[in-house]
């Protein structure tokens, strides 16, 4: 029996065999060679809380996120000891499970196992996916949602039955309790009706179905959202979000005075860079392919579209990674497309180049942000925040590994720029098992030395770290000349004018 199996499914077997080692092999080689990110930091340590203490398992809300990363993020470290480790290979598994939903997704709704293979394969080596996956970031798990809602989406408007709207409401309501954007699998659902069978007989009663489990499917998104109003800190989920999208009441005082820069000048610069001109053209190349498919094709696009199009109108501050999930439905476009011109092509030897070439793109990309981060033809922005200025945490193992050194046997007392993010946070994940160390933070930066310094070194060994811009200091990494400290170690960041300085208290 297993050998009919294999025989039947051979290429099926073999093919997600490949997918599987390569995508393994991509995101663990180098998990923990890029430098920790301010916002990873954050998270781990919320992590941390909450694996010791169950009374903060929503001590993410007191910043206004939902908390399902974190959670995850507490569980790995119950089996990792490498707190960013165990951050990132969430997000690993997070990269899997999309690749299995992609599946699923092309089998469905093209009905063909080779779009959902091959739709695997892109996010293998989709550029996107490689940065976020190797991340202890929210964003790899808002995709794995994002397919998975949609996959489930397009179940519910085929069959429209109890058990699938129960399905499509329980990702919704678990996608809610890890970022808002799972609210689109809400707001989307109206687009299922382009793959309604109009045609068919006894559809309006159907179409009244499909209206009473959407209520269902709204109610039960609503009631796991609500377990969050367990937390006193549930309101501050929507400060949070004004932080970064404007509400209605602020946006429609200017509509669109931010929406054709953050759609040309951010949005889609960020597109260009991370899926490249060659699978943008098959993307499109998609709605010729055979006018019996448009609905599946137009579907899959505007869950790409629409959120693309709110985020333009109402974002206010916004980073490439928030468009990552949303791009994840143009991936079984690619592979549809692919396929189509294989054939019509039907000569190996002529396709070939065709499928190098749409993949040259992603391959030089990927080979960068392994070997060189800092050459990838990535955004900027995403450089500079993961490696290259202030908010990376490069260097700060080397400020560890020199204190521990120079100060063996003492008790250490270190004192950080900050009191909130990478400081205290990234020495904080590292240290709080090591009585070695007391960490506290330091805000704001005065002219004037603070007095809990310099009575500390009259103690012990007092450090205090800088790293970021200050109106006080000479430069980003830099402590204020008034200080009059002695620098211990300072390591220079990629980006100009940029350190991370470790600072020895000396007492008077």
């Amino acid at each position: 029996m297993i050998t009919d199996i294999y025989k039947k499914y051979k290429f099926e077997i073999i093919a997600g065999l490949f997918i599987i080692v390569l995508f393994f092999l991509s995101r663990l080689a180098t998990l923990g060679e890029l430098p920790i990110f301010t916002d990873e930091a954050i998270y781990i340590r919320w992590a941390q809380i909450a694996k010791n203490d169950s009374e903060w398992l929503f001590i993410s809300l007191t910043d206004g996120k939902q908390p399902l990363f974190v959670w995850f993020t507490a569980i790995a470290m119950r089996f990792i000891s490498d707190p960013l480790i165990a951050g990132r290979i969430v997000s690993v598994f997070a990269g899997f499970a999309t690749i299995v939903g992609l599946f699923f997704l092309g089998k469905e709704i093209f009905k063909s196992r080779t779009v959902g293979i091959l739709s695997g394969f892109i996010y293998t080596l989709y550029p996107f996916a490689l940065v976020y996956d190797r991340m202890a970031l929210y964003d790899s798990l808002v995709g794995t949602f994002t397919i998975w809602g949609l996959y489930s989406v397009v179940l519910f408007i085929k069959h429209i039955n109890l058990s699938t709207a129960v399905f499509v409401g329980a990702l919704s309501g678990i996608a809610v309790l890890n970022k808002s954007n799972g609210f689109f699998n809400l707001g989307l659902l109206p687009f299922s009706l382009l793959l309604f069978k109009w045609n068919e007989k006894k559809s309006l009663q159907r179409l009244a179905k499909w209206g009473v489990l959407s209520t269902l499917i709204t109610l039960i998104t609503f009631a796991i959202y609500f377990i969050l109003r367990l937390s006193p800190f549930f309101y501050i989920i929507a400060q949070k979000n004004a932080v970064f999208v404007y509400p209605l009441s602020e946006w429609i005082k200017h509509p669109f005075t931010y929406f054709f820069q953050n759609l040309f000048v951010g949005q889609q610069d960020w597109l260009v860079r991370y899926i490249g001109i060659p699978f943008l053209l098959l993307v499109f190349y998609a709605f010729f392919v055979n006018k019996k498919t448009v609905r599946e094709t137009l579907i899959l696009f505007i869950w790409f579209l629409v959120p693309f199009i709110y985020l333009a109108l109402f974002g206010k501050t916004l980073y490439p990674r928030y468009i990552f999930p949303m791009t994840l439905s143009l991936l079984p476009l690619i592979a549809y497309s692919l396929i189509s011109i294989y054939q019509k092509i039907k000569i190996k030897y002529i396709f070939i180049p065709v499928f190098v070439l749409a993949f040259a793109y992603s391959l030089w990309t990927d080979y960068l942000i392994i070997k060189d981060f800092a050459w990838s033809p990535i955004p900027e922005s995403d450089k500079s925040q993961y490696y290259a200025d202030w908010p990376s945490g490069y260097g700060i193992k080397e400020t560890i590994n020199y204190m521990k050194e120079h100060e063996k046997g003492n008790n250490i007392a270190l004192f950080t720029q900050g009191t909130f993010g990478l400081m205290p946070d990234a020495y904080t994940i590292y240290l709080y098992k090591d009585s070695q160390f007391t960490i506290k933070g330091i805000w704001p930066i005065d002219d004037t030395l603070p007095v809990e310094l310099s009575e500390s070194a009259k103690k012990n060994p007092t450090y205090i770290v800088f790293y970021q811009p200050c109106s006080n200091c000479p430069g980003k990494g830099k402590a204020p000349d008034a200080w009059q400290l002695t620098p211990a170690l300072s390591i220079k960041k990629p980006a100009p004018d940029t350190w991370i300085t470790l600072y020895k208290v000396i007492a008077e």
